[in-house]
């Protein structure tokens, strides 16, 4: 193999469109590049995607490789998910922990892994292990499973353990922690500050547990760690302190070790994302994922190839490498295997598979207060909600707050809805008591109102009134603080039409939800 087809290996790159791009075709045949991302931009029917991965991987046979390409995916579920129609809603991080019990979490990784491998995805960057031990932070919050190290452990290990059931590579992330920062690693560099022990005693503690219990892959934070790092705002990426002599030689993990992407701020507006990749891989990394610019990817390659010939690399180095890749490769999939999966199977999407994950929510949904008043049939209901406005850069635009709106209306005959920019609270505040006036229930959701003071001013302006309210926080469980007069405060952790459904059975009165909060709201 040529020495720009072996580094080439070590490249994860993404394309636009839901059919193979001819600059992604070129990657495949001229670079031999490891492995392909899959965001939303890439997804379509279940039918196309089947038909998109099993393309890519054709064209990868004719290019002569040895093994399959990786083919991967961010379907963490809740909030961060790329699958579309026609496959399962299944709950996310924040909402599986908030049932209490870890066999909820391999029974979604099973049921993930299914419908990944279904329709030709190999390879899932989840779950996610962070600690969420900082409510104000910006990018982690409900994609953990909450602030307890030993639980957020358990129940990552058991939804790993279910995705691997299913013939799907797994990834922890963010190594070596992620959850106490409040910055957003897509748009800066954050720092924490802790000293080694207490890395040990928290954030590290999921990280062991998964790799003991058998860890395919893991991920790297673009998180700078003055314990772990001593040259100044060098990320965990670029860290070998953090990659070789902490997760390799300490923590004895021999699987493979993948970058996030390059192209976030904290690796961009520093080192930049092609001087980034040769030091990752230098830091001791296997896997370098530069997820969207063409030009990035193969300068990437080609940089890595000079350091190679430099000798700032070695190639022995790349071969380890891709001995590792190979043997996570050939462990979870093979051509054969890749020429069977040629349609939809009907377990994707299924009833059974929906009424599996309908359990799920109902033990996960969480009441924190209730004063018993649930809406009754002759009442006029307002149903007041946020427009999606993208919380987190990793979400994806396509999923909606309206859904709400239809699944109240399926079980209540007299709502009126009112759809509410987040950038306009100020505009309505000062008529909201007017607006509210001729209706005897409101239901209001917020959207992270604990870090936006106009909307929790908002929702504070219609408690005044003394109508019947009730609160619905759909991302941060940690906005229920701010409205202890409502009549109702529940956490759905997330605006997925799964979890709207059975919160709208509850505020009518049909149900009964077994949630209990997986972090502490002071």
């Amino acid at each position: 193999m040529s020495l720009k087809k072996k580094v080439g290996r070590l490249l994860i790159a993404g394309f636009k469109g839901i059919t193979m791009s001819d600059e992604i075709k070129y990657l495949i045949h001229e670079y031999h590049i490891g492995g392909i991302i899959l965001f939303g931009r890439n997804i379509g029917t279940p039918e196309e995607i089947l038909h998109l991965t099993r393309s890519l991987q054709h064209e990868a046979k004719i290019a002569g490789y040895s093994t399959p390409l990786l083919i991967c995916i961010d379907q963490e579920n809740g909030v961060v998910r790329r699958l579309g129609e026609g496959t399962t809603i299944i709950p996310g991080a924040m909402l599986l922990g908030a049932t209490n019990n870890p066999q909820h979490a391999f029974t979604a990784g099973v049921i993930t892994g299914k419908e990944l491998k279904a329709l030709g995805v190999n390879w899932n960057l989840a779950p996610v292990v962070d600690v969420n031990n900082n409510p104000k932070n910006p990018v982690i919050g409900v994609r953990s499973f909450g602030e307890d190290q030993h639980k957020v452990a358990e129940f990552a290990k058991q939804s790993m353990l279910g995705m691997q059931k299913a013939k799907v590579m797994t990834t922890l992330k963010h190594f070596p922690g992620h959850g106490d920062t409040s910055v957003d690693s897509h748009l800066d560099l954050p720092i924490i500050n802790h000293d080694l022990q207490r890395l040990h005693e928290v954030e590290l503690v999921p990280f062991k547990e998964c790799i003991a219990a058998g860890a395919n892959a893991i991920m790297t934070a673009h998180v700078y760690f003055p314990a772990l790092e001593k040259e100044e705002n060098t990320p965990a990426t670029l860290s070998r302190s953090v990659i070789t002599n902490l997760l390799r030689e300490e923590l004895k993990f021999d699987g493979v070790i993948t970058t996030d992407c390059m192209e976030m701020d904290a690796i961009a507006k520093g080192i930049g994302t092609v001087n980034g990749a040769v030091k990752a891989i230098q830091a001791g990394v296997d896997l370098v994922m530069v997820s969207h610019i063409h030009s990035l990817q193969e300068q990437s390659i080609l940089k890595l190839v000079e350091a190679v010939e430099n000798g700032d690399i070695s190639e022995e180095q790349i071969d380890e490498s891709i001995n590792r890749i190979e043997k996570m490769i050939n462990n979870y999939t093979s051509w054969v295997e890749i020429e069977e999966t040629n349609t939809v199977p009907e377990f994707v999407g299924s009833e059974e598979h929906k009424d599996a994950v309908k359990e799920i929510y109902l033990d996960g949904v969480t009441v924190v207060q209730d004063h018993g008043k649930a809406i009754q049939k002759d009442e006029k209901v307002l149903l007041i909600y946020p427009t999606n406005q993208y919380a987190m850069m990793v979400e994806d635009k396509r999923y909606s707050t309206i859904e709400m709106a239809e699944q109240l209306m399926n079980v209540h005959s007299s709502v009126d809805v009112m759809e509410i920019i987040p950038t306009s609270y100020n505009e309505v505040i000062s008529t909201i008591s007017t607006v509210v006036q001729s209706y005897d229930r409101i239901v209001v959701l917020t959207l992270n109102a604990v870090q936006q003071t106009v909307q929790e001013q908002f929702v504070q302006e219609i408690l005044k009134t003394g109508k019947l309210v009730d609160v619905v926080a759909i991302r941060s469980p940690y906005d229920v603080s701010l409205f202890t007069s409502a009549n109702r405060l529940i956490c759905t952790y997330e605006f997925t039409k799964s979890a709207f459904e059975v919160v709208s059975q509850y505020l009518v009165g049909n149900i009964q939800l077994n949630g209990k909060l997986p972090v502490t709201i002071s």
